[in-house]
């Protein structure tokens, strides 16, 4: 059984995490032969301000001000 765990950056809408949940799938069961019934995607979402790139923190810019 596959399972695969995606870290992003909270924003994103339902609908992109449906797609990104479905293609992930689809190139599981593509390139390991899994059967689809048996793969788990696991999304874990993080503040911007949790992820920091350079010595900045990936929060939006409207928030940094607080």
């Amino acid at each position: 059984m596959p399972i695969v765990e995606i870290t992003m950056i909270e924003g994103r809408t339902p609908a992109a995490k449906r797609r990104l949940i479905e293609k992930v799938t689809d190139a599981i069961v593509d390139a390991v032969e899994a059967p689809r019934e048996s793969v788990r995607i696991i999304l874990r979402e993080i503040p911007g301000l949790h992820f920091g790139v350079a010595g900045k923190t990936k929060e939006k810019p409207e928030a940094a001000g607080s």
